[in-house]
């Protein structure tokens, strides 16, 4: 599963990261090719946690129209969690990456404000 797309999120400093494989049907997104942080959360929400979906730090690997590695995520991950992202993903090549400050990425941090 070389050079996978998919989404994660850091959970109490741990990186849970779902690379598209389409084992979890319902969290698949509309295009087909990864999967949607809201369709999953029900599926892979750790056990005991009743909070949602959007509530911890989150991001999404992707890639460019070159074929370029992508990270897309809340600016509140740390950059020590970019080498497990690689590695979780098994990105061949440094990703390019983006710290996402749009409401899309906005976890309960941001609403502490």
């Amino acid at each position: 599963m070389n050079n996978a797309r998919g989404i994660f999120w850091i959970v109490d400093d741990k990186l849970l990261a779902f690379p598209f494989d389409g084992k979890y049907q319902e969290g698949i997104s509309k295009s087909g090719k990864t999967y949607n942080h809201k369709k999953l959360w029900e599926s892979i929400r750790p056990k005991g946690c009743n909070k949602p979906f959007d509530y911890y730090p989150r991001g999404r690997v992707d890639y460019t129209g070159k074929g370029k590695p992508i990270v897309y995520m809340s600016p509140h991950i740390d950059d020590s969690y970019i080498s497990v992202i690689i590695k979780a993903f098994e990105l061949t090549e440094t990703p390019i990456i983006r710290y996402d400050h749009s409401k899309h990425y906005q976890c309960y941090l941001d609403k502490e404000k």
